[in-house]
């Protein structure tokens, strides 16, 4: 009889109760401190690791030479599976604000959080709901915050690139912010889409060089999202011959 399913479900006993204790020490010290900066920290430095630890994944992770680790940017990425958050969490060093669908922020306790530390939602439904969402988040990246999307919205079920969407590179034209594009492989063999079946293996993070929107006008948000999607693509091909299974 296999094991699997046993330790699967300590896994996600461990996942849930850890997530949980990390978003209630968050909302509290951001509480008294009246800071997003402390509990940012938090989830880089010790849920993210620890989620990734949970899971027996291992990373790789490539390219953060690119990059100035006092820069704002706007990190578009490929999106795997439910892991994607906490692995480039941990990959990334930078204290980054997410893009989320509104319907997460109605979640109780999730959606606390999500609130709590000025993460960008937008109803993508609603037109005037995204235009908020890409002031919003273009108005974090001028005051120096790092952005995270998956502009390809979807998680893939083969771990493919998805076509990304344009709406969202508005946000780093209009704040003159670099886009970064993020590429990653294995994710989705930790944890495939739609399942609660984990397993151990790599998950490859690759970063590439950060794209200059200096002027850029709206208009070329489509130039800008081809560009960027061409980058990742390029990426996950590397991290698919080179990383270790």
């Amino acid at each position: 009889m296999s094991l699997w399913p046993l330790l699967n479900t300590l896994q996600f006993a461990f996942i849930f109760g850890w997530t949980g204790f990390w978003i209630v020490l968050a909302l509290i010290v951001s509480l008294v401190t009246r800071s997003r900066r402390v509990p940012l920290a938090m989830a880089r430095h010790l849920w993210a690791p620890g989620i990734v630890a949970a899971a027996a994944a291992r990373l790789e992770v490539r390219g953060l030479e690119h990059l100035d680790l006092d820069g704002a940017y706007y990190f578009a990425s490929n999106h795997q599976s439910l892991g994607d958050i906490p692995v480039l969490y941990a990959a990334l060093p930078f204290p980054l604000r997410f893009v989320a669908k509104r319907e997460l922020a109605r979640i109780p306790f999730l959606g606390w959080y999500i609130r709590a530390m000025g993460m960008v939602t937008i109803d993508r439904r609603n037109r005037t709901s995204g235009y908020a969402g890409i002031h919003r988040a273009a108005e974090l990246l001028r005051d120096g915050a790092a952005i995270l999307t998956f502009p390809g919205g979807t998680r893939s079920r083969d771990g493919s690139v998805g076509r990304f969407k344009t709406a969202g590179f508005m946000a780093p034209i209009e704040a003159g912010a670099p886009v970064v594009p993020v590429a990653l492989w294995g994710a989705h063999e930790v944890l495939p889409p739609r399942t609660f079946r984990l397993r151990p293996g790599t998950v490859g993070v690759a970063v590439g060089r950060p794209i200059s929107t200096e002027g850029l006008e709206p208009r070329d948000r489509r130039v800008l999202a081809r560009e960027c999607q061409d980058a990742v693509e390029t990426l996950q091909r590397e991290l698919r011959a080179n990383i270790s299974p």
